[in-house]
């Protein structure tokens, strides 16, 4: 199987993941708030949202737990197959949940049950391609093949986007929050279907599970990776924290701020993140590019530091109107691509070769808790008390762990 069939797997496994979440993201704000928190004002009942929104990252470190141990037992194969069906069963299920007036405060808990499904199941869905792409990189294109696996978070998001568009420009509100919004939450199930077979045609083969076996990409004990690793586990949870943290500060947050405080349609925002995330897939390929020509760490250091005057000013610029909600969205997706574009990378390096696996995945979930979990929840808390000037922290702060972890990885600077 040649390298191009293996990216287009890693690029549809990634997307249907991406795609799941980015269809609850949009419904966070959109729809749950009237749909299970009617009895509080629309800011609130945001708030709200996006405290169960926060469930699936605090869930995650404890599905790959649960999930590494049925790898060990049962193989890749199978683990794949329990954790994509849990979650595209977790997120087809929110499709047939009634709303508060019709279930009360059974709506709201069924709501935060399955997100910690997503969540759990997410933690599943570590398959070692992206590892295995890296390794098999020639020397001076590993930021070249980091990159790939990456691609699928602005697809996942152009595809949301569009999809709620669509809809929320086709159906009356009542209609929409009646039914529309229940349509994408269907597909995702049928998505989650089509990467499952992807994914399983190439790491069940005999070929791949060699390659895997010769790679030390093996599941290990969560326990005994952490005993010896937790140094490069830390550093690694760290290093990608300022791209992760700006990940939903493009993404959640702004859709919220827009919806609540400005005239803007959410259809025209929805379309507005959907070319953003067109740039953010350049900037992705262009980080391959540049990590390759420049080194990886001081690609991350560069984009720490953006990030970070970023932080600064732009908040502000999504009351300035459409041209400002424009510039806010392209120039985030550019910095957010080609930060994003190379995190996996930081992950995965620095483990011992019988930890790669495990420790790789298992970085990545805390790396995501730490960094995304609770940003659309902290830049609307800080935005609406102190400003919008105010979220700019929660970034800022991303920044300086970045830039701090690249300072401390030596493993990583003696690579590059």
């Amino acid at each position: 199987m040649s390298p191009a069939e293996i990216a287009i797997g890693v690029i549809i496994g990634r997307t249907s993941e991406f795609f799941d979440f980015f269809v609850y993201a949009i419904a966070s704000v959109l729809v749950f708030p009237a749909l299970f928190f009617p009895f509080v004002d629309a800011l609130t009942g945001t708030l709200w949202s996006f405290a169960i929104f926060s469930l699936a990252f605090i869930a995650r470190p404890f599905g790959s737990l649960v999930f590494m141990a049925i790898d060990r037992a049962y193989g890749r194969g199978t683990k794949l197959t329990i954790a994509l069906f849990m979650l595209g069963g977790s997120t087809a299920a929110i499709a047939f949940l009634p709303s508060y007036t019709d279930a009360g405060m059974t709506s709201i808990w069924l709501l935060a049950l399955l997100r910690l499904g997503q969540g759990f199941a997410l933690g599943g869905t570590w398959d070692g391609l992206a590892s295995l792409l890296a390794l098999n990189a020639p020397e001076d294109k590993r930021g070249w093949y980091a990159m790939i696996p990456q691609l699928g978070a602005p697809f996942g998001l152009i595809v949301a986007s569009l999809l709620f568009a669509y809809m929320v420009a086709s159906l009356s509100a009542a209609d929409f929050l009646d039914w529309g919004w229940r349509y994408p939450f269907f597909v995702a199930f049928a998505i989650n279907v089509v990467a499952l077979f992807a994914r399983l045609r190439i790491v069940v083969t005999s070929e791949f599970e060699h390659l895997f076996r010769t790679r030390d990409l093996q599941p290990v004990s969560v326990s005994s990776t952490i005993r010896t690793e937790w140094r490069t586990i830390v550093i690694g949870a760290f290093a990608p924290l300022a791209s992760f943290a700006l990940f939903h500060m493009v993404t959640v947050f702004p859709l919220s701020w827009v919806y609540l405080f400005t005239r803007e349609t959410p259809t025209s925002f929805l379309l507005i993140e959907a070319v953003a995330a067109a740039f953010g897939v350049v900037a992705v390929v262009a980080s391959g590019r540049l990590a390759d020509a420049f080194g990886r760490r001081r690609l991350l250091g560069a984009c720490a530091v953006g990030i970070a005057v970023f932080s600064g000013f732009a908040p502000q610029l999504l009351d300035a109107g459409t041209v400002g909600e424009i510039v806010f969205m392209v120039v985030g997706f550019v910095l957010l691509g080609l930060a994003f574009g190379q995190s996996s990378g930081v992950v995965a390096s620095g483990f011992a070769t019988e930890h790669r696996y495990t420790g790789s995945a298992f970085t990545s979930d805390l790396s995501w808790l730490l960094g995304a979990g609770f940003a659309p929840l902290a830049a609307l808390l800080l935005s609406v008390n102190f400003g919008l000037i105010a979220s700019g922290a929660y970034l800022l702060s991303g920044a300086l762990a970045t830039l701090i972890a690249l300072w401390l990885n030596t493993e990583l600077a003696g690579r590059k």
